[in-house]
């Protein structure tokens, strides 16, 4: 069962560098130590399944689409009950390509239902990553404050002192 913070690394996969989109998943080698590291065998047909769902998830994050694109990664796939010693688990049961995907779609539902509006795109538009808002009042903007926060703040404040200025030099404006 993928996290949060799995669900996140895979949004975050297509950050911008230097105004640039990036996608970090675009290398073979990168996406399949990626899946391998979360249990996956990082073979072609996973990698495939994994690029695909990303950007369907990302849109459906952006409000872009609907969740139901999802429709199709999920196709054939069910959770089984199983009873063990510690209680019942639920098997995913789905062909082994398609596993990763699915389960990045079922982080996706569980922060969806247990975080409701708590997953969203960075407010900076020049920015293409997620966030998950932990903050009591659910107001989190920004990817990262040190860096998209700071921006745009920062850019809004020369905006006003130069509006200010230009007010200042205008003539025939009372100072």
């Amino acid at each position: 069962m993928f996290s949060e913070e799995v669900l996140l690394e895979a949004l975050n996969s297509t950050p911008m560098a230097d105004g640039v989109p990036r996608d970090l998943w675009r290398d073979d080698p990168a996406l399949s130590r990626w899946a391998v590291q979360r249990g996956g065998d990082g073979g072609p047909g996973e990698r495939e399944w994994l690029r695909k769902t990303r950007d369907a998830l990302q849109r459906v994050v952006r409000g872009e689409s609907g969740p139901e694109i999802l429709t199709a990664f999920l196709a054939g796939a069910r959770k089984v009950p199983r009873l063990s010693g510690d209680g019942l688990d639920w098997i995913l049961e789905v062909e082994a390509d398609r596993r990763p995907a699915v389960e990045l779609i079922l982080a996706w539902d569980r922060v969806r239902n247990e975080l409701p509006g708590r997953l969203r795109p960075c407010a900076n538009s020049d920015c293409r990553l997620f966030l998950v808002d932990h903050s009591r009042a659910n107001t989190a903007r920004w990817c990262s404050m040190r860096t998209c926060g700071n921006r745009l703040k920062a850019r809004r404040h020369h905006e006003r002192q130069r509006h200010q200025a230009a007010g200042r030099t205008e003539p025939g404006r009372p100072h």
